[in-house]
């Protein structure tokens, strides 16, 4: 299996669950649980729960069959993911109408709806986090990824990289400071998948600090390819607008390093992903490929 059949297998598998865990639309909450489903539906790439499934994969054999434990946490990651991109789309941030190729949230929803979509997300995402479930994890591991995913997520990742992002549109950035709103906005919640796998897998503390680095790695490839991605693609390609980070003047790799320079530091932060797996065995292959997949992706 090839990584795309890989990533395709495990986006089936995700979106399974997805429709078994999240609400349906009914009683009183229909309008406000379609705007919920409605991005958690529209075409994802499902990164970070894959992220999650692989590195469970990576120091324990599953066999292809996740209990319910590992894939409420798998779905938990989506559900927060797709409540900042709601939240990343609204007016009074990067305002944008297309995601995935299909209307914003708020655009179809409006936006006082789009912010209650993206919060019960959000806070749903904890509920399936706490849930009781046969072949359930014990509870200091639950609480060890809850304590991983809400420190990622709140003022010392994602939401603290979202402000410094929004803050520093205009301005010159430094390279420390383009790396602190990257590593936030978009390396901690990566970072955090992959730790949160691990924690599923039973890994070894040696293997956790391993998989730790390798999430640090992968999610500042990731967040340089958008960048490049963002100067290079087309809306057909990203499913959004291209080149709004320009427009905005944001900080980003291409504006402080040029388009090179930038996909030379694509590379580099692939090779040190790689080789914080050194010491895995071939079940790592899968995040090996995935770290491959991310730098040479096009959208």
């Amino acid at each position: 299996m090839d990584i795309r059949q890989y990533i395709a297998t495990k986006r089936q598998q995700i979106d399974t669950a997805l429709e078994r865990y999240l609400p349906e639309d009914e009683s009183t909450l229909a309008e406000h649980i379609k705007a919920m489903r409605y991005s958690i539906f529209a075409g994802g790439k499902r990164v970070r729960p894959i992220l999650c499934l692989a590195a469970a994969e990576a120091v324990k054999d599953f066999n292809n069959e996740f209990p319910d434990s590992v894939m409420l946490s798998a779905c938990a990651l989506e559900c927060i993911h797709t409540y900042s991109l709601i939240h990343d789309d609204l007016p009074a941030m990067d305002d944008d109408d297309l995601r995935r190729g299909m209307p914003t949230n708020h655009m179809v929803y409006g936006e006082a709806c789009a912010i209650l979509a993206g919060d019960s997300l959000l806070t749903y995402a904890f509920d399936l986090l706490s849930r009781d479930v046969r072949e359930t994890i014990p509870a200091h591991d639950r609480l060890t990824i809850i304590s991983l995913i809400s420190r990622a997520v709140g003022p010392e990742g994602m939401v603290g990289g979202q402000f410094l992002d929004l803050t520093h549109e205009g301005k010159e950035a430094q390279y420390t400071m383009l790396r602190d709103i990257h590593s936030r906005k978009t390396g901690a919640l990566i970072t955090a998948s992959v730790q949160t796998g691990g924690v599923l897998g039973s890994s070894s503390p040696e293997q956790f600090k391993a998989l730790t680095r390798y999430g640090i790695q992968i999610g500042l490839a990731f967040q340089i390819v958008d960048d490049l991605l963002n100067v290079e693609g087309t809306e057909e390609q990203l499913g959004k607008a291209a080149g709004s980070d320009a427009a905005r003047n944001k900080a980003t790799y291409p504006a402080l390093f040029g388009v090179d320079k930038t996909r030379k530091k694509a590379q580099e932060a692939l090779q040190e992903a790689l080789a914080t797996l050194d010491d895995f065995d071939e079940r790592a292959d899968r995040l090996r490929d995935l770290a491959r997949y991310v730098v040479s992706r096009k959208r």
